[in-house]
């Protein structure tokens, strides 16, 4: 007998009370705003970020480089819209969880608004008819509500395979990872679908960006300098903590940013 809904739904009961748990606690260490990001980057962990920056060096000179480059070859540009569009909707109900626990509700019922007409007309994502029409995604992460919840960045910190991060937004990875709604919900076959979207849509941004992302990692004197001056700068810009991006806000493309 045919399922009645298109997708297998699970209520994730031991999730949320695991998130709700984690939001109570930090709630509680975070009593007032965010302290401002130092004028300089706070880096004690150099030497083992420079390691794991030659580990990802390497693994995107032989493996995402030339995987980024098949898949733009491989794949005609409007099916790669097609799946950046997917892979972007089923970010939108972290993005709406997010804004409701930074009390943004503008930023709830926007992207809200666009998950339901992308879900429906376009077709699950597929196409784009919200942004047309004046509904654009407002994205955000558990990084930026940990920011407005009043905790610091902390120490800068380069990750395995995500690349430039700090301690802050490394554990807002974390948690939107594994207590993103649609990641919660969904089981398999369609749970697997949605990730081989959101690793798809990662290929085709390196692929769109690679002279910018190229110039970064591999024409740079220093990369891991460089990259590290880029994504902070393109951070704060992103949270509001500067009057405008030294690196030019939108230009700098993180490869390995989940």
């Amino acid at each position: 007998m045919a399922r009645s809904f298109p997708l297998n739904f699970r209520l994730p009961v031991k999730k949320t009370l695991a998130f709700s748990g984690l939001a109570v606690a930090v709630l509680g260490l975070a009593a007032c705003a965010a302290p401002p990001p130092p004028a300089t980057p706070y880096d004690p962990f150099e030497s083992t970020n420079r390691s794991i920056h030659a580990f990802n060096l390497a693994l995107d000179r032989n493996l995402v480089r030339p995987a980024a480059k098949g898949y733009g070859f491989l794949l005609p540009a409007p099916v790669r819209q097609g799946v950046s569009n997917v892979a972007s909707n089923l970010d939108l109900p972290a993005d709406m969880a997010n804004g409701a626990l930074q009390g943004n509700p503008k930023r709830v019922v926007q992207n809200g608004f666009r998950f339901l007409i992308n879900s429906t007309i376009g077709v699950l994502g597929l196409f784009d008819p919200a942004t047309p029409i004046g509904v654009p995604q407002d994205k955000t992460d558990f990084g930026e509500t940990l920011h407005v919840w009043g905790v610091g960045e902390g120490p800068y910190v380069e990750l395995p395979a995500f690349g430039p991060s700090t301690m802050r937004d490394a554990v807002g990875t974390a948690v939107d990872f594994a207590l993103n709604p649609a990641s919660v919900a969904l089981q398999p076959p369609e749970s697997t679908y949605a990730t081989g979207f959101k690793i798809a849509s990662k290929l085709g941004d390196r692929d769109r960006y690679s002279a910018t992302v190229d110039s970064v990692l591999y024409d740079s004197a220093d990369s891991y300098a460089q990259a590290r001056l880029l994504y902070l700068q393109n951070r704060h810009f992103e949270l509001g903590q500067t009057a405008e991006s030294a690196s030019g806000g939108d230009d700098f493309i993180d490869p390995y940013e989940e």
